[in-house]
């Protein structure tokens, strides 16, 4: 059931991702022959105007063939009045823009739902004190609730590590203890630790971990939107941040998971609740939207990068570096995807 939720998830996705381009597309009034979601033999097709809806056999992807637009012949061009390619090189770039809109759309869409159906969050509710921390010769204890950290009010468990995160000196904490405010003083203590891409980062802490106690958040409708935005930009920064990590080698190669793992972990998200897939969901929408926006011909953004050209230099690029940009791009592509591939059997195998 969860390998089918998490083909559901991704056809969705690339659904949204191809509507972006299919409305644009329409918007400047360039005839679209087939929306497909999936690759290879079709198994089911409809016509609906000029346009044939399809469904095919490979969910792993989609595409939408405009009138003049051919990713495998570049060279297959339509000086018709309703063609993509006799469209300016600003109207093409919107086309191009779509796709990836519509997947941080998607993903906005989806924190917005998940403000509205309620966010878990922990309580500053203090669970274990570590012997022979800041906390412990503070006198914190079991259950003490973190009200204040240098003046700066605590509402949740995340909010305590970011202030204390953001101080460099000794700092002030305001604890309620069985209904009563205690005033404590304490140095953190700086550790060496690593960020989620591996490299070694120092934190301050105080050697506490939470008791447990959750409370649901509901936003209202202009903070669910705040919410959404503020999430939706930091999935983006994170996915950037991420490709830059492995184009500089920070993030080994190995690290790079294909279909395998976004179906693994997907089904996984499913099985946890419906807040658990959307937020995955969202992450993978973002995430489409951003690759897709990379300047590599066969992807929207190298498509992006040749009208670019052709608005700054008034011509367009020549028939035989298109192609040869193109096969370049599906080079890499495929190269990456067999990469993915590998890690996700190598893993499977090594049961990692």
């Amino acid at each position: 059931m969860g390998i089918l939720i998490a083909l559901l998830v991704l056809s969705i996705l690339i659904f949204f991702h191809e509507l972006g381009h299919f409305a644009a597309a329409r918007y400047f009034g360039v005839q679209v022959d087939v929306f497909s979601i999936g690759f290879g033999k079709k198994l089911y097709s409809k016509m609906i105007g000029k346009t044939q809806w399809s469904i095919s056999a490979i969910p792993l992807g989609g595409y939408v063939k405009m009138k003049g637009q051919d990713d495998s012949d570049p060279t297959a061009l339509s000086y018709d009045e309703d063609s993509y390619n006799v469209k300016r090189p600003w109207q093409r770039i919107i086309i191009l823009l779509a796709g990836p809109f519509a997947n941080f759309l998607l993903a906005f869409i989806l924190y917005f739902a998940i403000a509205n159906i309620g966010v878990p969050k922990l309580l500053p509710y203090v669970g274990e004190v570590s012997k022979d921390t800041p906390a412990f010769h503070a006198g914190l204890t079991k259950e003490d609730k973190i009200v204040q950290v240098d003046g700066q009010n605590i509402h949740y468990w995340e909010n305590i590590g970011e202030v204390i995160n953001g101080t460099e000196n000794d700092i002030t904490l305001i604890v309620e203890r069985e209904q009563r405010l205690i005033t404590l003083s304490l140095s953190p203590k700086i550790i060496e630790d690593q960020n989620i891409f591996g490299e070694k980062i120092t934190r301050r802490i105080i050697g506490i971990s939470p008791l447990g106690k959750q409370s649901t958040v509901y936003y209202g409708l202009a903070d669910g939107l705040d919410y959404a935005w503020e999430e939706t930009k930091q999935a983006s920064l994170l996915i950037v941040q991420s490709i830059q990590k492995l184009i500089t080698g920070v993030v080994g190669a190995d690290k790079l998971g294909g279909v395998i793992t976004i179906v693994d972990v997907t089904a996984e998200a499913s099985s946890a609740g419906i807040l658990a897939l959307f937020f995955f969901t969202a992450l993978i929408s973002v995430n489409l939207g951003v690759l897709n926006l990379l300047p590599i011909p066969a992807l929207d953004g190298g498509h992006i990068m040749f009208n670019l050209y052709e608005m700054l230099t008034g011509k367009s690029a020549s028939e035989q570096t298109m192609m040869y940009m193109t096969i370049i791009g599906w080079a890499i592509l495929i190269s990456l995807m067999m990469l993915g591939l590998y890690n996700d059997i190598n893993r499977l195998v090594g049961g990692n």
